[in-house]
């Protein structure tokens, strides 16, 4: 196995701002908490291709809910390698519980940008049986797995990633 990459906490100011501009209402100390109780991605098995991304804090998601969640994490890998985000299995199985863009892409330059490359998941629940989402703090929710990838021979990209969605495109 080639090892290419490393999780990080983000910062907690960072933490803190992402946390409040998505949860308005939080109280500072309480956004503290969920930082300090942040559990790095890991894999479960040595046979497992994805890392698991637990959840933050508990969370409550009825059909055709939707929530954005900063989980705190950012990833340093090497480059000509992306992290691929997909909702976990079961969940996707069970729930129906989708990522709003289907598969999240973080690519290796994401880690420097302004935000400090914050990892956010967007997620549906799309399921069509009437069942609730419960994740629990510290619940595996989304799998992340890295994967190299190639360019064109004729490739001249020279462009500097600083964000998220939309930061790339100057075109």
């Amino acid at each position: 196995m080639k090892r290419i990459a490393k999780f990080h906490k983000v910062s907690e100011k960072r933490f803190l701002e992402d946390w409040k501009d998505t949860f308005p209402d939080a109280e500072e100390e309480e956004i503290k908490k969920i930082y300090a109780d942040i559990l790095l991605p890991e894999r479960a098995t040595a046979g497992s291709a994805g890392y698991d991304f637990f959840s933050p804090a508990d969370f409550s998601l009825a059909p055709g809910g939707i929530i954005k969640i900063p989980t705190g994490i950012r990833v340093e890998m090497e480059q000509d390698w992306v992290l691929k985000c997909y909702p976990r299995s079961g969940l996707g199985f069970r729930y129906r519980l989708q990522l709003n863009n289907t598969v999240g892409i973080i690519d290796s330059d994401y880690f420097y940008s302004d935000n400090e490359g914050h990892i956010f998941a967007k997620l549906t629940n799309d399921g069509r049986e009437g069942k609730n989402v419960e994740l629990a703090k510290g619940n595996g929710f989304m799998q992340g797995i890295f994967v190299e990838y190639g360019i064109t021979v004729d490739d001249d990209a020279q462009g500097i990633r600083n964000g998220g969605f939309g930061s790339t495109t100057n075109k």
